[in-house]
């Protein structure tokens, strides 16, 4: 599915001030709610709004990768016009992680995401905006504890964040995102954020337990889903035609069932879709859909752009660079990656598309000063006519 590009003009470039939209946005949610009592003392000089631009502009900045990074950055003239407004200590900046609701953020990077243009939609997806869900882990120190979740070899225990992702397909974009340690279940965050009417794209951790069809069904959602291949038991109810189109894309089998030994843990009733892929391998997919509503080659074809959701993560962690912690508490490192998923969602919204690393090279030099807005826009460009090329 091919993403809808923006043309570029001088004057977009001109007034590329994503920071300013930024702040502008965080006013917005942050005047709706009460904010910790401690930014109301007078003897506090860093605010919590210019804390959050301070940390977004070391995301943007090549230079800027540490807390201490930050602190030295606010000393310099420019910094403090357009980002903070004043020299900032490492124990205010180190502080203000603990007094800042990532709830807020979390607000703030919704709204933001419904504000993004909507791109074209396929008619054959009928009326869903189909949201690809999973989760992926950002590593963490020794001493945050708080992250353990075991697993890990004798001695060497694993320690992570997950982040909990919906991004929708259609217009390539994170929509709905949860941040907690790595050892919480998948399912049961994403339980948690069920909305009436989504449609959902899962790999085989979101198959796995049959009775989350029934409430899905309940809550009149549809989705798309890995099974186990080799272990799950599937009670055939009726057999269903593959047309030519479904033998195209490589479905070999379709039929009405359900799934599961016991019957405390048998499913509804669902349609389960037998592929053989590329490489001979077997997949088993389960939607709810009938086939006249989602047909089993465009139920495959949904499970191929589920990978989008993995091009992401990837972006984030390798472009973005979001891998060096800047905080280590619970709310500080969430705080750092809805930061994140914000700067992703205005570098997308101001650049037309996610930008790929030769073109975050040439915003960082243009945001260095190192590049004119004029060769910011010729360079953008030629990179976006070369991938376009690819495309073709």
């Amino acid at each position: 599915m091919a993403t809808v590009d923006c043309p570029f003009t001088e004057a977009d470039l001109h007034h590329w001030r994503l920071l300013e939209e930024f702040e502008r946005m965080v006013q917005q949610v942050f005047g709706r709610h009460a904010l910790h009592p401690s930014f109301s003392d007078p003897q506090r000089r860093l605010g919590a709004i210019k804390y959050l631009c301070l940390y977004l502009f070391g995301l943007f900045n090549p230079v800027v990768r540490t807390m201490r990074g930050h602190c030295q950055a606010s000393h310099l003239e420019r910094v403090q016009r357009e980002v903070c407004e004043r020299p900032v200590s490492l124990g205010s900046f180190s502080e203000a992680q603990h007094l800042i609701d990532p709830q807020l953020l979390e607000a703030v990077f919704g709204e933001l995401s419904r504000q993004m243009p909507v791109q074209g939609r396929d008619a054959r997806l009928g009326q869903w905006e189909w949201l690809a869900r999973d989760g992926s882990l950002f590593r963490a120190l020794p001493r945050m504890a708080w992250a353990l979740y075991g697993g890990g070899k004798a001695g060497a225990p694993n320690r992570a964040v997950r982040l909990h992702l919906s991004l929708n397909l259609l217009d390539d974009k994170p929509q709905v995102a949860a941040v907690r340690p790595g050892g919480q279940c998948e399912r049961k965050v994403w339980r948690e954020q069920w909305q009436r009417g989504q449609a959902y794209v899962g790999d085989r951790a979101f198959g796995q337990d049959y009775r989350l069809f029934g409430q899905l069904q309940a809550k009149e959602c549809v989705f798309v889903l890995r099974l186990r291949e080799h272990q799950t038991v599937v009670q055939v109810l009726q057999e269903l035609a593959v047309s030519a189109a479904d033998q195209a894309a490589g479905v070999v089998r379709q039929a009405w069932a359900r799934l599961g030994r016991r019957a405390c843990d048998r499913s509804v009733r669902v349609r389960v879709v037998w592929i053989r892929t590329r490489d001979n391998s077997p997949l088993m997919l389960v939607t709810n859909l009938r086939p006249e509503q989602l047909p089993a080659h465009l139920v495959s074809e949904l499970y191929r752009w589920r990978w989008k959701i993995e091009l992401f993560f990837r972006w984030v962690k390798c472009i973005l660079k979001c891998r060096h912690w800047l905080a280590e508490s619970p709310s500080g490192v969430a705080i750092q990656i809805y930061l994140a998923l914000i700067a992703a969602l205005l570098l997308q919204l101001y650049t037309g598309r996610r930008p790929n690393q030769r073109m975050m090279e040439l915003l960082q030099w243009h945001q260095l000063g190192l590049a004119s807005t004029q060769e910011l826009q010729s360079g953008l460009e030629r990179e976006r006519s070369r991938l376009l090329r690819r495309k073709v």
